[in-house]
């Protein structure tokens, strides 16, 4: 909770009621909140009501515990714009996060007074609020403002185009308020404001101001954002500098709060090999080389396995292996050869070699393989060895005239 100059982390609850679903949960799915037996006023217990505005797919937080995911909540207070900091209504700000995927909440809270409470018996005092709680203990709220994304981290290929999804809800919203909408990027200590719209009412001469505008190809729909509240950001051909942290920050009215997006940028990698067959003729050992190309992020996992007719398991060959140091294009991306050396005395005719490359733009890993041939009858070698010297000795003759 943040007061004045001090700052200090209080564990708190937050309870969310009236919730709009878009199907009926059942009751065994729904944990009901049981408030204390006896009223503490050093509890901080936040309820709710969010029945003047829409949280977008709720689902995800009634059913986050199922799926294994931690719901993340913080809290603090929140002064909206043009009121003083002990004013009541008290406001807070609420962040719900939830880890590993889900739509992603920064919420308003106002207090409300509790009408069922007896006039005539004063008010049990939040002790470090210093605000009235209800009967059963709590600090009545309802929800004003939310801004959201249903879908605080993206991954999206290079070279195509995104929708960073924002938006927000308000409480007695008029399509002719004025409404304000920046979006910012940030990555390893560098940032700066992609783009900033100031839109009027549907009803003003004004129209929409587009303020600032970093990179080309950027844009929010000025008509849905005052209409519908939608203030998604439409990136198009993504390059490897667009990766970061996206801030999506709309004021309107008192209020003023921001949505963080995370946006990566994939590509998966081409993978090949530069021999075709592998053959034995002595048992002079022979190279092989497989070749990772322009993909993104960095990090990539290369592995050798071989299997032969014999072997019911496959080998791993990957400690023998080695592997060039990483190449930077000019378009950002990445690549990576890997090298193993095979002898005859360990691969006899039939054996399967695998390259097989893992990388966080594949689904499942990339193989390439290859299977030892047996090697040519010795005539056969012999002619083909003449020939491929006859070839070179006229190439070089034609070459020289």
């Amino acid at each position: 909770m943040m007061g004045g100059s001090l700052f200090t982390r209080t564990p708190a609850t937050l309870v969310l009621r009236d919730l709009v679903m878009t199907s009926d949960p059942s009751q065994d799915t729904v944990t009901p909140y049981n408030p204390p037996d006896t009223p503490n006023a050093d509890d901080l217990i936040f309820e709710v009501t969010v029945l003047s505005v829409e949280i977008p797919e709720a689902e995800s937080l009634l059913h986050a515990d199922c799926n294994e995911q931690e719901v993340v909540c913080e809290l603090s207070r929140y002064v909206p714009r043009g009121t003083e900091p002990d004013a009541l209504p008290a406001h807070f700000i609420s962040s719900i996060q939830i880890e590993g995927g889900g739509v992603g909440l920064t919420l308003v809270l106002q207090t409300i007074s509790n009408e069922e409470a007896e006039s005539n018996v004063p008010p049990l005092m939040q002790s470090k609020l210093q605000l009235p709680l209800s009967q059963w203990g709590t600090l009545l709220t309802e929800a004003v403002f939310v801004v959201f994304s249903r879908s605080p981290s993206l991954a999206a290929p290079l070279g195509d185009d995104a929708l960073l999804d924002c938006g927000y809800r308000q409480k007695d919203t008029s399509q002719n308020q004025d409404v304000g909408l920046e979006w910012r990027w940030q990555y390893k200590g560098n940032g700066k404001r992609i783009l900033e719209i100031k839109a009027q009412g549907v009803d003003s001469e004004e129209g929409t101001q587009v303020v600032h505008k970093e990179r080309e190809g950027v844009s929010a729909d000025s008509v849905l954002l005052i209409r519908d509240g939608n203030a998604s950001l439409t990136m198009k051909k993504l390059k490897v500098s667009d990766e970061g942290t996206y801030i999506c920050t709309i004021s309107t009215g008192a209020f003023q709060t921001q949505q963080i997006i995370q946006l990566h940028i994939t590509k998966p990698p081409n993978v090949f090999l530069t021999e075709k067959k592998v053959m034995f003729q002595d048992e002079s050992p022979q190279k092989l080389s497989c070749h990772c190309e322009r993909y993104y992020p960095l990090d990539v996992h290369v592995e050798w396995i071989s299997q032969t007719p014999s072997e019911t398991e496959a080998i791993s060959l990957t400690e023998k292996a080695s592997l060039s140091s990483h190449r930077q294009h000019s378009d950002g991306t990445f690549s990576l050869s890997s090298f193993l050396f095979i002898r005859p005395s360990e691969h006899p005719p039939g054996t399967v070699l695998t390259c097989r490359v893992s990388h966080f733009a594949l689904q499942t890993p990339s193989d390439v393989s290859l299977t030892v041939d047996p090697p040519e009858p010795a005539g056969n070698y012999y002619w083909m060895v003449l020939a491929t010297l006859i070839l070179s000795a006229l190439f070089l003759y034609q070459a020289s005239r």
